[in-house]
């Protein structure tokens, strides 16, 4: 899950600092929640899924299709 985390914003050619601001949190929690050290909340799970476009399910590593399902 973190190394999709930041593949996906790698992908974006965004910094941490950009997306720590997109989710209200410091540069440094973020740093913290791509490393792994610190666990992420489901308010920020989701709207990690929103920013990038995917499924929660994609950046949790239970499917390979990074794009969100369609009903």
């Amino acid at each position: 899950m973190y190394r999709r985390i930041r593949d996906l914003r790698e992908d974006r050619d965004w910094t941490q600092a950009q997306v720590a601001k997109h989710l209200n949190c410091s540069q440094q929690v973020y740093s913290n929640y791509e490393l792994g050290q610190r666990d992420i909340p489901t308010q920020i799970l989701l709207a990690l899924a929103r920013l990038h476009n995917t499924s929660v399910d994609y950046i949790l590593g239970n499917a390979e299709n990074p794009k969100p399902y369609k009903s």
